[in-house]
């Protein structure tokens, strides 16, 4: 069980200093950094949804256009 503390341990000394790290790299305040991230975020996850949904209105559109007939007298 110690050893599950210290890999936590370990990642939160170096894996959440990331963006204090690359605002020193650009200098930008680290407050910018983190808020283009969150909004970053929801703008991806916004697109990603939305791309779903259309996708699934076109599949509905094809499969109501389209419909196989299983025989020559269903016309």
């Amino acid at each position: 069980m110690k050893w599950i503390h210290e890999i936590r341990y370990y990642f939160e000394r170096h894996g959440f200093d990331v963006f204090s790290r690359l605002s020193d790299r650009l200098g930008i305040a680290v407050k910018n950094i983190r808020l283009f991230f969150v909004y970053f975020t929801f703008v991806t996850l916004g697109v990603s949804f939305g791309l779903y949904l259309i996708l699934a209105f076109l599949l509905k559109l094809k499969d109501m256009v389209y419909t196989k007939r299983t025989s020559v007298f269903d016309l």
